[in-house]
């Protein structure tokens, strides 16, 4: 699927599984913030809107104003952090690698790289919406 060129429609129709959406205040700082630390890949990306790459996987930004219909809209916190309780997990990125320029991208490191008893290396990162970054490697 080429996800520069698909039209909103179509791409709505081909979503199957789980879904990511994250509602942010400027989608182009976000994409900038993804793109710098964990290396992901912006496709359509503009001030409202971005489907974001991960490998083989994708997910969504959405600016808040474009949900201005929806109901989530008015249980968003003034200020972040938005996602308490939620982990984005990015199991292919290397959690060192990723805290090494996380805070030049206006993030913030929560935990540092941190060998976990569960078999994985992993940092968290806020980002400045609130959500929370886990990059992650299996433990050699």
């Amino acid at each position: 699927m080429d996800y520069d060129t698909i039209s909103a429609d179509a791409f709505g129709a081909s979503l199957r599984g789980i879904g990511l959406n994250l509602l942010v205040r400027d989608v182009l700082a976000q994409v900038a913030f993804l793109e710098t630390v964990f290396g992901m890949k912006a496709r359509q990306a503009t001030p409202d809107f971005a489907i974001i790459s991960y490998g083989t996987q994708v997910f969504q930004l959405h600016v808040d104003g474009t949900y201005h219909a929806n109901p989530l809209l008015g249980l968003l916190p003034e200020t972040p952090p938005r996602g308490a309780g939620i982990e984005i997990r990015l199991y292919d990125t290397d959690p060192e690698q990723a805290c090494d320029v996380a805070e030049s991208a206006s993030g913030i490191i929560l935990q540092a790289p941190t060998d976990k008893p569960h078999g994985l290396r992993e940092a968290y990162i806020l980002c400045e919406n609130g959500y929370a970054w886990v990059p992650s490697r299996a433990l050699e």
